[in-house]
């Protein structure tokens, strides 16, 4: 596979695990679905991989090509954002076709950040609960005893 694409979806399967295990988000212009990669699933890339989608009812072959080769462009340029074992998937409205490109750019950044920052809080609140149910809580160390409830 060529280095400029490992970092995008080609599969079917990886597609509907997303949609199956994953989270609708909603931007202004963009639709996007983000899932948590499992780690039995195969990757040339360990970083995020991001997949298109643009549906028939977007316009003819030539429009949704367009849209397309924008959104790539603007996924490469904001690829740096997302370092999680991800997969996103994007799918944007009609008037991505005739959006300034910055805006765009804006516009999936803001995304990329907000899925990356999903990811680091899901992690950590799993962190803590791995913590929890080992009977280590924030503050308590092994030799106090613990309290049974307020009037203990």
């Amino acid at each position: 596979m060529n280095e400029k694409t490992t970092y995008r979806l080609r599969k079917h399967a990886d597609y509907q695990l997303v949609y199956k295990r994953g989270r609708k988000q909603f931007a202004k212009n963009i639709g996007y679905f983000y899932a948590v990669r499992p780690a039995d699933r195969r990757s040339d890339t360990d970083g995020a991989r991001v997949g298109l989608t643009v549906p028939k009812a977007l316009g003819k072959a030539v429009d949704r090509n367009r849209i397309k080769r924008r959104m790539r462009a603007v996924v490469r340029k904001n690829l740096g954002l997302l370092s999680a074992p991800l997969d996103v998937v994007l799918h944007p409205r009609r008037v991505v076709m005739t959006m300034e490109f910055a805006a765009l750019e804006r516009e999936v950044g803001v995304i990329f950040k907000a899925v990356q920052a999903a990811f680091e809080r899901s992690s950590k609140s799993a962190g803590q609960q791995v913590g929890e149910s080992a009977g280590e809580r924030v503050g308590e160390s092994a030799s106090q005893p613990k309290r049974a409830g307020p009037g203990a």
